[in-house]
């Protein structure tokens, strides 16, 4: 049976709330995360992913106590990133109600944390997260630590060795597109998603039902994530999917 389409809302964590801005200047607050858990509970999203924008930043460990107390207001599945920066996060994660973890700077600077995860805990729970802006020649590089450190590495070749590393999943996020609403970079997620075989999540952009559909239709991503959209306007992850299943996508109602 085809994999269904997933539509999931993210939720960025900093300072005791929840933040939304444009290009990773996350600076207007949006509310609690637990109240943001409990309404996405009643729209019948198929996942919900929370990272914790300041923590590699602040070099500390994922906040896990928080995360607890998430977990047990969660009836979908919780994805939750930021601060990771070894084994013993990860595990701390899924013992305390995280179903995956969310790996982004640690796998460039430690990339053996997503093999021993992928070892460890299964494939399934560890997904990549790859930030990714577009240079002046067109050409992308990713970055690290919430957008801010240019590694220099092209999310192609990026995306390729999280596979190899036992990834299960990756996020491919246009910095660029990010909180403007104005759509999905379809180039960028398209060079991902060719290039792996492992399901790969769209960030990035989102701004009504159309570009879920486009990037979708253009790039052959299995899911979509979007924030600003629910925060900002009346859309609502179960509107979107009752617009994609008119679209013909296969989509979980």
């Amino acid at each position: 049976m085809p994999t269904k389409i997933r539509i999931i809302p993210i939720l960025l964590y900093k300072d005791f709330g929840l933040v939304k801005g444009v290009q990773f200047d996350s600076w207007r607050r949006v509310g609690s995360a637990m109240q943001a858990i409990k309404v996405y509970n009643l729209r019948e999203v198929d996942e919900l992913i929370f990272l914790d924008i300041t923590a590699t930043i602040q070099r500390r460990h994922p906040d896990f106590e928080i995360v607890d107390e998430l977990a047990d207001e969660c009836f979908v599945p919780f994805t939750v990133g930021g601060g990771i920066s070894d084994i013993d996060d990860v595990r701390n994660l899924l013992a305390v109600g995280a179903d995956k973890v969310v790996i982004n700077t640690a796998f460039i600077e430690n990339p053996d944390i997503v093999h021993k995860a992928a070892q460890k805990f299964g494939s399934q729970c560890v997904v990549v997260s790859i930030d990714a802006r577009r240079k002046y020649n067109g050409l992308y590089e990713v970055y690290t630590h919430s957008g801010t450190v240019n590694t220099g590495i092209d999310p192609v070749s990026a995306a390729i060795k999280a596979e190899k590393l036992g990834a299960g999943e990756i996020i491919i996020t246009s910095i660029d597109r990010d909180g403007t609403m104005m759509g999905y970079d379809i180039d960028l997620v398209r060079q991902v998603s060719e290039v792996v075989s492992i399901p790969v999540i769209a960030s990035g952009g989102a701004g009504n039902y159309e570009h879920m559909a486009q990037v979708l239709a253009e790039s052959g991503v299995s899911a979509v994530a979007a924030s600003s959209i629910f925060y900002f306007t009346h859309q609502t992850p179960l509107e979107a999917k009752y617009f994609l299943k008119k679209k013909g996508f296969n989509v979980r109602i």
